[in-house]
């Protein structure tokens, strides 16, 4: 018979263990979101240790498509301090995304659609993974994000006033 405890221990591992390191606020107020998913990152050992840290910025990445490789382009990862002198080390350099052929190929279908841009929405661990929710987004027009702001100000005076 199990007890409680082990019964517990042995569910708790079935689910992923999942915590969000950095977020691109800016990416979900400029583009309208139409799709999500999940893609692992090829980072070098001092740059999994300084993301887990949380020294990543998203601010102004995107995603880029070279030779059946998706790149995260223009994330700003942080130098490690404990990693010692790293001369040529480059913390906007691309890095290569984790994902099948053939989601390469439908992500480089859509960036190539009019008005459409594969940009990356957050970065979490997963399992003690470093893993990066990227979207397929069309931009707003400015219009748009004043009626984003406005929606957002009426749903933060309702919670007031309850």
């Amino acid at each position: 018979m199990l007890c409680k405890a082990n019964f517990d221990a042995r569910i708790s591992t079935l689910f992923e263990f999942m915590s969000n390191i950095a977020e691109n606020r800016r990416a979900r107020f400029d583009y309208d979101i139409l799709e999500k998913m999940e893609a692992g990152i090829l980072l070098t050992g001092q740059e999994v240790k300084s993301v887990k840290k949380g020294s990543i910025n998203l601010k102004g990445a995107y995603i880029t498509f070279h030779n059946d490789k998706a790149l995260l382009t223009n994330a700003h990862i942080s130098k490690y301090p404990e990693a010692g002198p790293l001369p040529t080390y480059d913390p906007t350099h691309s890095r290569p995304l984790l994902l099948h052929k053939r989601e390469i190929s439908y992500l480089r279908g859509k960036s190539q659609e009019k008005g459409l841009t594969i940009i990356p929405l957050s970065v979490y661990t997963k399992n003690h993974l470093v893993k990066v929710e990227i979207g397929v987004g069309r931009g707003r027009k400015t219009h748009d994000k004043r009626e984003v702001i406005k929606k957002r100000d009426q749903i933060r005076e309702m919670r007031k006033m309850k």
